[in-house]
């Protein structure tokens, strides 16, 4: 647990304190038990606004979303939320401040930490852009605290999220991309990609942006293509976790089915996405976030993608 650790002299040292934003979806009260401090996005439905995770969870999410007159729009948060975080965590003694959060080529939110940072003070809070979302992003903030609890400096707690993050893969399939189009994470041109009738878009992330990969005939088809594309990326073995949005029946089939072609992974992870994530891809997503270990095969030759 990320807390306190008593050198020799008996003196206790707050270590670096490791924070993140709300699109992590680490697992129901890991990031309490770990002191992650979580800093959340907004959401808006309709003229309610909330914060992701806090006030505004997945179920209510696709509610929103089967209304088509309401509005579903999403925010990063402010650099002063930042600010007053890396503040808090100083102030209680910590060393210095690692902030790891989801790619900035879709969100705003890095930009926003950063921008905080450059106030508290360059030197006391790093801030790390993991290129990933979800669990591609929350195994890199566990491989920080990991670090911050062996006693590493702020540089190296920074090194070892930058690792895992190097390492991630994210698969994922969605109904359509309309959704992701409307709100700027997929280009016009991409979004082209899946418009035909009775195709399922299979996508991945690329140097932190969304992008095609495969595109298939049916809901069946996709999830298989996610087995055959997570498994040859995890290699002799991997952290995994598998997403959802409205499909925890899927998603277990597809953990269940993970366990029996993966018995060596590691850790594998089971969860529903919240409502920023689920807000821009849609009801029906289902994802696969795979960190190879670093002594496995390049997971990026191993998931060729391939037409279906």
């Amino acid at each position: 647990m990320s807390g306190y650790t008593v050198e020799a002299l008996g003196s206790v040292v707050v270590p670096v304190a490791v924070v993140t934003d709300s699109t992590a979806y680490l697992p129901a009260g890991l990031a309490a038990q770990r002191g992650i401090r979580v800093v959340p996005l907004e959401v808006r439905l309709g003229d309610r606004t909330g914060r992701d995770g806090t006030d505004i969870g997945p179920a209510e999410l696709v509610t929103a979303l089967a209304d088509k007159t309401l509005a579903v729009h999403t925010s990063r948060p402010t650099p002063a939320a930042f600010e007053a975080v890396y503040r808090e965590a100083l102030d209680a003694g910590a060393t210095g401040v690692v902030s790891v959060h989801l790619s900035r080529e879709l969100s705003g939110t890095w930009d926003a930490a950063r921008l905080a940072a450059e106030e508290v003070g360059p030197d006391r809070v790093r801030i790390v852009d993991s290129r990933a979302v979800a669990m591609g992003l929350g195994y890199a903030v566990l491989a920080a605290c990991d670090a911050a609890d062996a006693g590493a400096g702020g540089a190296d707690v920074e090194d070892a999220a930058a690792d895992v993050a190097s390492r991630c893969r994210v698969f994922f399939s969605v109904d359509n991309l309309e959704r992701l189009r409307r709100g700027g994470r997929i280009g016009a041109a991409a979004a082209l990609f899946g418009t035909a009738l009775a195709v399922k878009p299979l996508l991945h992330l690329a140097e932190g942006r969304i992008m095609p990969l495969e595109k298939v005939r049916t809901s069946a088809r996709a999830a298989q293509r996610l087995l055959d594309l997570a498994v040859a990326a995890a290699g002799e073995g991997a952290d995994l976790a598998v997403h959802h949005l409205g499909a925890a029946a899927r998603a277990e089939e597809l953990a269940a089915t993970l366990r029996e072609r993966l018995p060596s992974a590691a850790r594998l992870l089971v969860s529903e996405v919240g409502a920023v994530i689920g807000a821009h891809a849609g009801q029906g997503l289902l994802g696969i976030v795979v960190v190879p270990r670093r002594s496995g095969p390049d997971a990026a030759d191993d998931a060729a993608p391939a037409e279906h």
